[in-house]
């Protein structure tokens, strides 16, 4: 299991910011399937995770399991940072995939290190930079993934199964980018629903 002291963040504090962190946080163990705090939970404490994995997700419409990312050993949570210095609710739940041991910090406590500590402050922001693109990049497939029904219709509604428009023109009618629309129409085609051609796309 890693130390406070292991942390990356840790080992560049001075002598009187790590006795102040290691005063204030509060070690924990908890059991492997435990739900640390839900979608909708306006989050006390900041994890520290020294050991074990952790899973974040979120449910979406029908009550859907929506993976958003791992927390894994040495990382703090951005929902779980983000909730507790905002005072918002969380948007994803996160529940341990094993037995997890870290310590709790409070809002306090990770105001004060920011604070003080401009390496401090460049570690938050940097985990917050890197679990953003993966959210990003989730929310993207997201929208591919409801897209396609959308592209159909919207095909579907012209009377000849020959339609004769660009990517970027159904992109402009469907208030999304021509990138997404290429994207989502390739995928179309692989699964044999349309086929692309110059200008037009052929509804099979």
């Amino acid at each position: 299991m890693l130390d406070l002291h292991d942390f990356e963040f840790a080992k560049v504090l001075n002598r009187e910011e790590f006795d102040y962190l290691l005063h204030h946080a509060k070690r924990v163990s908890i059991p492997k399937n435990t739900i640390l705090f839900y979608q909708e939970d306006i989050c006390k404490d900041i994890l520290l995770l020294g050991k074990g994995e952790i899973e974040l997700y979120m449910y979406g419409e029908s009550d859907k399991k929506i993976p958003l990312y791992a927390l894994k050993e040495g990382e703090q949570c951005v929902i779980n940072t983000s909730s507790t210095l905002s005072q918002t609710p969380a948007i994803g739940t996160a529940q341990s995939l094993s037995d997890v041991e870290g310590w709790l910090i409070n809002e306090e406590v990770v105001k004060y290190l920011m604070h003080r500590s401009p390496t401090y402050l460049n570690y938050v922001f940097t985990l917050f930079t890197i679990k953003l693109d993966a959210l990003a990049t989730l929310i993207q497939d997201i929208k591919f993934k409801k897209l396609d029904s959308r592209i159909l219709e919207w095909l579907r509604a012209h009377p000849s199964k020959i339609v004769q428009a660009t990517h970027e023109e159904i992109a402009e009618a469907l208030g999304t980018s021509r990138v997404v629309i290429s994207r989502v129409l390739k995928d179309l085609e692989k699964q044999n629903f349309v086929k692309l051609h110059r200008k037009e796309i052929e509804i099979l």
